[in-house]
């Protein structure tokens, strides 16, 4: 069973799965699908067919414009946008107010595991790749690695991160996470378990 705040606004027409927990505020669009134990924050935007996995965690005031893809275990740290519109613009070139039809909406993906810190933002499309981390505040513009950390303005890589997000150690010809002792292997800017 799914807890909902009364206070939330969620659409009819949307999927949430069970043992997730949607708090004060937070808006579920029509069409979006929500998998099992998730935890959706106070005040999040939740877009219209979205697709959030199952344990996933989207805190307070993260928006997640549709068509964003979340695999299972993504966070979504507090008032992360998620952005759709490559060319944004509030009118058509001849000044009318554009609509729905004027427009071709673009999504981030974000993979399994992966997290994005506070106030980041990712301009779509782009893609997440698992388990990697978005440092608070960075701005991505283009695909991020697997298991990469990346921070700034734009964001950029700066290390490695395993799955239980801790930096990685070098160690030879390897990498090692100081938290688990499991090993990976760096192959042409690509990080792969050892």
């Amino acid at each position: 069973m799914s807890t909902i705040a009364a206070t939330a606004d969620i659409s009819p027409d949307c999927k949430i799965g069970q043992g997730t927990k949607v708090w004060h505020l937070a808006q579920i669009r029509e069409s979006a699908r929500v998998g099992k134990n998730c935890v959706i924050g106070r005040g999040a935007y939740i877009g219209p067919g979205a697709v959030l996995d199952d344990n996933c965690k989207v805190q307070n005031y993260a928006l997640v414009y549709e068509p964003a893809v979340l695999e299972a275990g993504v966070f979504i740290g507090p008032a992360v946008v998620l952005t759709n519109d490559t060319f944004p613009r509030a009118v058509t070139p001849d000044g009318g107010l554009k609509t729905e039809d004027d427009w071709y909406k673009v999504g981030v993906t974000i993979r399994q595991g992966a997290a994005v810190g506070a106030r980041a933002v990712c301009i779509a499309p782009v893609t997440i790749g698992a388990w990697a981390t978005v440092a608070a505040g960075a701005v991505v513009t283009k695909d991020v690695p697997d298991f990469a950390l990346v921070a700034g303005v734009p964001a950029r890589r700066i290390g490695w991160v395993g799955k239980a997000g801790q930096p990685l150690q070098q160690d030879g010809q390897e990498w090692v996470c100081p938290q688990t002792g499991a090993r990976y292997q760096e192959h042409a800017g690509e990080l792969r378990e050892a």
